[in-house]
């Protein structure tokens, strides 16, 4: 302040001609002696007399200070009362921005509710979830505190504990809040106090060497020197602060290394800072000979000489680097005076009082400076624009410290970041994350009560907890986690799944049996050979038409049984690809209409063995059915009747394609919808009763005296056919998507291929391999009746 003062009066250009002068009171950190200091000012003499003005010289201008905030509100609220001009450049309590309590309060250091918000905010930046706070037990610590805890939980976090500092020094309380420091989970312990409330706990930390944590102090905590023993620096080494923002002052630091006991004989304070800066003690009589006193009783190893040089002190004692309460200092004197610069330059006619008229800048009343420091704008000597808001604030600007213990005892506070507001969006927090050193980490430590859960999981709160402790529980299939709630998890819309790590909702898979797949293009590939089998049986029967055993056997039917197995074939590839409407619509009917031709040929083979058996006895009644061909008529009657239930089927309620989202988790499974199953049901109903009549007719007929009764591999066949499409029907309905198509292919091949093997390769292994059984006399079992030769011939 004094060298400000001294400044300003060298200047040419701020009040020129005009000397400003000062007077200092020493409030020794207590309010009363604030509102004492501050009756002297308002009354002119020591002993007041409230209400009467005793100045016997002019009466100051403005106060700078106070300090503490505890000692600024009573001042500022006996100095609004007459709007008598206060500048403070360190009370950032809250309440001081109400300028109805407080109409003539300003500060050059910003609210500390910003300062709170801010902490908050760092909180958050470095994801610590899970954090204590220690605050000092008066109204600064319990507001603050409050602001805190509601905006750490605002962003996500949780207090782990919250414990308040005694105003006065009581152990046991400090023990306490030691051990519940000890043995909390929360590694980083946020310090919201006033400093004199402080310093016995910090101690305490360290003789408990509690090492592990990371403490996170407001403005309060950077007075470095209050903590000189190594322990304490190891205690705090890594820890972080948020301190007001330090600016150049041209010429200060000559100025403070130049400060000397003999220069200001009269200053109160110089003594206790000499002795304190350089360890030793003044003799008596030198000096200040009415307050050697003060420290003559000390166990000092030296006397002071006068001979010091104050350039020598270690900086971490006397700073002249570092300006911060001294910066807001300079600017607080500098805004007073900026002010009694525009009272001094005002022309008469153009003021801002009554009628225009200028206040006397060496003799003017409070409420006029009052008004001119509510419009002071001015750029200090740092390049920094300086004014004050509506609230008697300036623009919030803080620096983020690190406090860093070197390997050789040193100490500093390191700046590696800020906050300005006054910085364009988005940039308002700066950190240089890589000059950070954090006590035994290389990285930000971690601050948590339970740790994140794993993708795809969600935050369950555990009961009688805070939200930051919780389990993690998996989210139900068909759910992602909430991106914006970690607590809960969203239902995928119908045709979308979670991804594997359940982040987000990503287009369900299409399914159907395709044929670029191993099972589809595997069951392609069995019917296409089946096929090829069955048509070269038809083959190896057409070239073998007139063998008695082709012959033997009804060759027009077997033509027509080995035409309708290669359909049967066929018909499966139907069943593979991507259903459509027209392939829903001819699948199931082409498989019944085919297969129905098939039983019917095979019905018919049976009745002409039973008839033609049956005509060999001279009095059976059945020899006149004979001539009728009745087995001719059977297939197409049979067919009919399937082709009416297919084309009624069609009509009434036809297939047609569905997308099943259901069938299969995470997957969308395309197939065909058979539309009635009453008709489905039918259809595979009628097909069942002509293979039960041809069964049943087989089984009767087994026993005909013939060495190649063809009667008895019928039934065999059926037997085979039968057997397939009753376990058809629980291993259809037990599977599900495209599998359910497979399994129906697979019943049409194994039907088919039972068949076609029972039925004609017994016959194709005498035409191929034992072609001297291929006679009339192998077939019958007996020697040839002419009679019925002719019969035999003609078949």
């Amino acid at each position: 302040m004094v060298f400000a003062i001294q400044e300003i009066n060298k200047s040419s250009d701020i009040l020129p001609n005009i000397t400003l002068g000062f007077k200092l009171y020493d409030s020794c950190y207590n309010q009363v002696r604030s509102l004492m200091g501050t009756t002297w000012i308002l009354s002119g003499k020591q002993e007041t007399v409230p209400n009467f003005d005793c100045h016997t010289e002019k009466m100051p201008s403005a106060v700078v200070g106070d300090m503490p905030s505890k000692a600024s509100i009573p001042m500022a609220g006996i100095l609004g009362l007459y709007r008598y001009p206060q500048v403070s450049y360190a009370s950032g309590h809250p309440s001081l921005s109400d300028k109805l309590q407080f109409p003539s309060f300003f500060r050059t250091i910003p609210n500390d509710d910003y300062e709170v918000i801010e902490m908050a905010h760092l909180v958050s930046y470095f994801n610590w979830t899970w954090v204590g706070i220690i605050t000092s037990d008066n109204e600064l610590g319990r507001t603050g505190s409050q602001l805190l805890v509601k905006k750490v939980e605002h962003n996500g976090g949780c207090v782990a504990f919250l414990e308040m500092l005694p105003i006065y020094n009581s152990k046991g309380s400090v023990l306490r809040i030691i051990d519940v420091i000890k043995n909390s989970k929360a590694t980083v312990i946020i310090v919201y106090s006033t400093i004199e409330n402080l310093i016995s706990l910090i101690e305490e930390a360290s003789f408990s060497n509690i090492t592990d944590k990371i403490w996170f102090a407001c403005s309060s905590l950077s007075i470095t020197s209050d903590f000189p023993r190594i322990d304490i620096l190891t205690t705090l080494n890594g820890s972080l602060g948020i301190a007001q923002p330090s600016g150049k002052i041209p010429d200060l630091k000559e100025f403070l290394q130049s400060v000397h006991p003999s220069k200001f004989p009269n200053d109160i304070f110089i003594k206790t800072f000499w002795e304190k800066a350089f360890n030793c003690v003044w003799p008596m009589g030198n000096f200040y000979n009415n307050y050697s006193s003060f420290n003559t009783s000390q166990d000092q190893s030296a006397w002071c000489t006068g001979e010091e040089k104050v350039e020598s002190i270690d900086p971490n004692v006397y700073d002249v680097y570092n300006f911060r309460y001294t910066y807001k200092t300079h600017n607080s004197v500098f805004a007073i005076a900026h002010a009694l610069h525009q009272m001094h330059i005002c022309k008469p006619g153009q003021g801002p009082f009554f009628n225009g008229s200028c206040a006397d800048v060496l003799n003017h009343k409070p409420w006029q400076l009052l008004h001119y420091i509510k419009k002071v704008n001015f750029i200090n000597t740092a390049g920094e624009q300086i004014y004050f808001d509506k609230n008697g604030d300036i623009p919030l600007s803080l620096d983020i410290l690190n406090w860093q213990l070197y390997p050789n005892g040193s100490n500093q506070y390191i700046n590696i970041g800020n906050i300005d507001t006054r910085a364009a969006k988005g940039n308002e927090l700066q950190i240089k994350e890589g000059s950070v050193v954090w006590n035994g980490h290389s990285h930000p430590p971690i601050s948590l009560c339970s740790n994140p859960c794993p993708k795809g999981f969600r935050r369950a709160t555990q009961q009688g907890q805070k939200i930051c402790c919780f389990d993690c529980v998996p989210c139900s299939e068909g759910e992602i986690l909430n991106p914006n709630d970690g607590t809960k998890c969203l239902t995928c819309p119908v045709d979308q799944w979670p991804n594997q790590s359940k982040e987000k909702c990503v287009p369900k898979s299409i399914q159907f049996l395709a044929y670029d797949e191993l099972l589809g293009s595997s069951l392609a590939c069995i019917s296409i050979t089946c096929c090829a089998l069955t048509f070269s049986v038809l083959c190896l029967f057409i070239i073998k038409h007139k063998t008695p055993i082709v012959k033997a056997n009804n060759r027009e039917l077997s033509y027509l049984l080995l035409i309708s197995l290669m359909f049967c074939f066929l018909c499966s590839l139907a069943f593979i690809g991507r259903p459509s409407i027209v392939t829903c619509m001819l699948r199931q009917v082409l498989f019944g209409i085919i297969f129905s031709v098939c039983l019917s040929a095979i019905l018919a083979k049976t009745i002409t063995v039973i008839l033609v058996f049956s005509a060999t006895n001279p009095d059976s009644k059945i020899k006149r059915l004979v001539g009728l061909r009745i087995p001719v008529y059977i297939v197409p009657s049979c067919t009919v009747i399937q082709i009416i239930l297919c084309l009624a089927w069609l009509c009434s309620s036809a297939p047609f394609e569905e997308f099943n989202i259901v069938a299969e988790l995470g997957t969308i499974v395309i197939e065909c919808n058979e539309g009635s199953n009453v008709f489905f049901a039918c259809v595979l109903g009628y097909m069942g009763l002509l293979a039960s009549v041809s069964l049943l007719v087989a089984f009767l007929a087994r026993n005909l005296p013939d060495t190649f009764n063809e009667a008895k591999f019928i039934t065999f066949s059926m037997l085979v056919f039968a057997s397939v499409w009753i376990t058809f029907v629980p291993a259809y309905l037990s599977t599900k998507g495209k599998n359910m198509v497979a399994v129906e292919i697979f019943a049409i091949i194994s039907s088919s291929a039972g068949l076609l093997v029972c039925i004609f390769f017994p016959k194709c292994y005498i035409i191929l391999l034992q072609p001297e059984m291929n006679n009339k006399r192998f077939i019958t079992g007996k020697k040839l009746n002419q009679k019925n030769n002719h019969w035999y011939e003609s078949q």
